[in-house]
């Protein structure tokens, strides 16, 4: 009977410890309590890219004293976006930072309906439901977008440049998210650049639904092996845990690998050994930066910036392969990318698929 009670008192101690150990959150409804939360879509939040990037910028926030609570939902349903949403805005949440293209029409519909909450759609042009004309804008709504064909475009000509073969290949995500178009179009007109003649196999998951095109490593491995096996000796990898499929496996067949979305370099230990570059969007300080608008906007400053706001763009370092790309090579993709800053080269890419 001693040790029947010596075990409850056990359980009791570890109940009420509990809770003195997890942070309780603050009401969110207080003016003085500045909230942030996010929704992510089916690609998770440690898809080591898209989510994982925009999440450290919500973090970043926080770090930063701008916000005093963050907190995020993993979707694992597609229906589900409308109620995630609608579970911060119904908290009181000052800011909801939503991630990706699919995540668009919940996100606006939302913004319509808690109008003194300032949303952040990471990937989500604000063209429907309305026209150009900014005075359509809804004023809580900032569409947080990216110049994918000109990153895609970098690591097209940089892939150009260094393959032995004259091969290339590029394992993607579905092309019905025009960043994701973008982006393999983009390396498609980049390689073209470099060379008119070069071989580009490029193949997109869209024989799937967006609850299995961005989460299916085994099939980005499987392509990028086909690919390989046809004599590519580039691997890009796009598309969330899908694109993260091909790129390890390009590494671990001895080819070069390029990276999506952040520099991969830190994301995917298992392929930097081989690692070439990554196409990158800032999307962690893009994040951080629209939730210090929406901060400043709600005390009574600068209006946030409704409508499409564009974040940055580029191509990440060459990190452990620096000393094998040619001098001349690194001078040239210098080159390219104030071409493209500039507006002297365009990449031909339309904003989404024709």
């Amino acid at each position: 009977m001693k040790k029947l009670y010596l075990v409850v008192a056990v359980l009791v101690m570890a109940a009420m410890l509990v809770p003195a150990c997890t942070p309780t959150a603050p009401d969110c409804t207080l003016p003085e309590v500045f909230c942030v939360g996010m929704v992510t879509d089916v690609g998770k939040i440690d898809d080591k890219s898209f989510n994982q990037s925009a999440w450290e910028g919500v973090q970043q926030s926080k770090t930063d004293g701008v916000a005093d609570w963050v907190q995020y939902i993993e979707t694992t349903d597609a229906k589900d976006y409308d109620k995630n949403i609608a579970t911060f805005a119904d908290a009181g949440y000052d800011a909801i930072v939503t991630v990706g293209f699919a995540l668009g029409e919940a996100t606006a519909a939302a913004a319509i309906a808690y109008p003194n909450i300032y949303f952040i759609g990471v990937d989500q042009f604000q063209a429907w439901p309305y026209d150009t004309d900014t005075a359509n804008d809804i004023a809580n709504l900032a569409g947080l977008n990216f110049p994918e064909d000109q990153a895609g475009f970098l690591v097209g000509a940089l892939a150009a440049m260094m393959t032995e073969t004259g091969k290339i290949g590029g394992v993607f995500g579905t092309d019905a998210v025009p960043p994701v178009w973008r982006f393999g179009e983009g390396y498609r007109a980049g390689a073209l650049y470099i060379n008119p003649d070069i071989e580009i196999f490029i193949v997109y998951h869209s024989d799937v639904g967006f609850d299995k095109t961005f989460t299916d490593p085994e099939w980005g491995a499987q392509t990028a092996d086909s690919m390989i096996d046809n004599g590519a000796d580039v691997i890009f990898g796009g598309g969330g845990k899908t694109g993260n499929g091909a790129v390890v496996e390009a590494a671990l067949r001895g080819v070069y690998a390029i990276g999506v979305d952040t520099d991969q370099y830190y994301t995917l230990p298992e392929a930097a050994p081989k690692l070439l570059s990554s196409a990158m969007k800032l999307i962690t300080p893009g994040v951080a930066g629209l939730i210090v608008a929406a901060k400043d906007a709600q005390g009574g400053g600068a209006a946030f910036p409704a409508g499409n706001y564009m974040g940055l763009g580029g191509y990440a370092p060459y990190h452990d392969l620096d000393s094998v790309v040619p001098a001349d090579v690194k001078t040239r993709m210098e080159e390219i990318n104030a071409g493209l800053l500039d507006g002297t080269i365009l990449t031909g890419v339309s904003p989404v698929k024709p």
